[in-house]
């Protein structure tokens, strides 16, 4: 996802977003525990994401 896309998301969608991509960060640590992930690069992928969302939403907080 590019920080452009996610700058572009209101309040409500980047919590969505947040919440998704901390539910699929779950199940892919899950699956690689198990030995059944593929490509465990998206878990790097993933946590990326998450940070992008994460910075938008404090500097929206810090911007008022």
């Amino acid at each position: 996802m590019k920080a452009e896309e996610i700058k572009n998301m209101s309040n409500e969608e980047l919590n969505a977003k947040l919440s998704e991509l901390k539910t699929e960060l779950f199940n892919l640590r899950f699956r690689h525990a198990s030995g059944q992930l593929e490509n465990p690069m998206r878990i790097n992928l993933v946590k990326k994401d998450i940070a992008r969302v994460n910075t938008v939403i404090r500097a929206r907080q810090i911007k008022g």
